[in-house]
């Protein structure tokens, strides 16, 4: 487990009792939000207990997918780092899990006019694999489905598609530009298979040219065949293309012993501090535990889970004390079926439990914007006069949008949908690769956007919107 360096840790206990006897006094007077938020900034940005925390769960579970070790040993780790915070409860919610496994992959184009060279591939999770002596075959170049479906089975059966529509690069959102591209992976495989490809490579759905794979999920229509199905580099991708313009007839050799196997079981974590005076409405602060194999998981979902954590701690070190209970969520299963969710929304039905507020990180943890809220107009607008608190931190955007995937399910018992939003225009430069490591991973960002979550938080608690 991660631990204090001699110099840093006494710095952070003598700060750490410093802010505790602040923050009760501060917290005795409610008439001064101003001061409260400053102290929740000014604890976050003065301990590196965030930061040795992500470090920990880059370095020793890496590559937690659904179902593997790593993934249990990160859910034994977050349970401990909660009791460690200071939350008042901690327990685990079992989630039913795929189990899918990722094996040898390599891929090689060979050409009679321009030789044969390899391109970096990434398997998609929950597709179908080869054997050990891979397929080869020609391959057909499309940008779309129309496209696809124009060529029909006659000219698609026994060979490789090639989805290659880039990410939109000219909007400036760089969440819609991965949309742009991202149905590729996620029924691309399905719609070649149904007209008889033997495969599927795809153009990675990423803004970045650079030469890592981005994975994702990929899903299979009822009854169709889970044909193999990779993510190839942007640079492999701009290769792949430029070979088939100037010989056609060339082939793929695809290997991919990806497997399936039956489902099985992990868990989602729980930790909550009690609320005083409304303890049955809860507000809850989430990330994704999973992440997949082939990283570390920093960006997505590693520092969403931390900042989670990072506001029982501040609330718990600050002696802040909130009218409604508090829970960080490490949600399990968001990247391949979304089981952790659901299940989380599934127990609070089945238990009646009131859900006031819930916001979910999981757009990296790069320097904080702001928040988006799913709400009525009414409500927006008083969620959006909180603005005014977080000026002082260039945090300024607080418009109408959605929460996440995971906090979803809790829609549909009346729950507000939050979603922190930070700077993303590098976001899509580590997701789904061997790129998303600690390393990319800045730490003062890291601790500004856990300050802006649990000052959000503390002001909708506070203020009762």
């Amino acid at each position: 487990m991660p631990g204090l360096t001699p110099d840093r840790g006494k710095g952070i206990v003598l700060a750490g009792i410093v802010a505790l006897s602040l923050g009760i006094s501060l917290v005795a007077s409610a008439q001064e939000p101003e001061k409260v938020i400053r102290s929740i900034f000014d604890e976050a940005l003065t301990t590196n207990v965030a930061w040795s925390n992500l470090t920990y769960l880059c370095k020793n579970t890496k590559g937690r997918i659904d179902g593997s070790p790593a993934a249990a040993e990160a859910v034994e780790f977050t349970r401990q780092a909660l009791i460690n915070a200071g939350a008042d409860t901690v327990w685990l919610q079992q989630v039913p899990v795929p189990k899918w496994e990722r094996g040898y992959e390599h891929c090689r184009m060979i050409s009679a006019l321009l030789g044969s060279e390899d391109l970096n591939i990434s398997a998609l999770g929950l597709s179908g694999g080869t054997d050990h002596s891979g397929i080869i075959a020609k391959v057909i170049e499309v940008h779309d489905f129309d496209e696809l479906t124009a060529l029909g089975r006659k000219q698609v059966e026994g060979r490789i598609v090639f989805f290659n529509r880039p990410a939109d690069s000219k909007l400036i959102n760089a969440m819609a530009g991965y949309g742009s591209a991202v149905n590729q992976r996620m029924q691309g495989p399905s719609e070649a298979s149904k007209l008889g490809a033997l495969g599927v490579i795809m153009r990675s759905a990423t803004q970045a040219m650079d030469d890592f794979p981005h994975t994702g999920t990929t899903r299979f229509e009822e009854g169709v065949n889970k044909i193999p199905a990779v993510a190839v580099s942007t640079v492999g991708a701009e290769k792949l293309s430029s070979w088939l313009k100037r010989d056609p007839s060339l082939n793929l050799h695809l290997v991919s012993e990806c497997r399936n196997y039956p489902d099985t079981w992990s868990y989602n974590v729980v930790g909550e501090l009690k609320g005083t005076t409304r303890a049955k409405e809860i507000i809850t602060a989430g990330g994704h535990l999973d992440a997949w194999d082939i990283g570390e998981g920093a960006q997505d979902d590693g520092g969403g889970c931390i900042q989670a954590i990072e506001t029982i701690r501040i609330f718990k070190t600050l002696g802040i004390k909130p009218k409604r209970t508090i829970r960080a969520v490490m949600f399990m299963n968001e990247e391949m079926t979304g089981t952790g969710g659901r299940t989380y929304a599934s127990e609070a039905r089945r238990k009646g439990e009131t859900h006031y507020a819930a916001i979910e990180s999981d757009r990296g943890v790069l320097s904080p914007r702001g928040f988006s809220f799913d709400a009525d107009s009414l409500r927006l607008a008083r969620l959006q006069g909180l603005s005014k608190y977080f000026l002082p931190y260039n945090i300024r955007d607080f418009d109408k949008g959605g929460g996440g995937s995971d906090i979803a399910p809790l829609k549909q018992i009346g729950t507000l949908q939050i979603g922190y939003i930070p700077d993303i225009q590098r976001y899509f430069w580590y997701h789904h690769s061997a790129n998303d490591t600690l390393e990319n991973v800045n730490e003062r960002e890291l601790q500004l956007g856990s300050a802006a979550i649990a000052s959000l938080i503390y002001l909708i608690d506070l203020l009762d919107l």
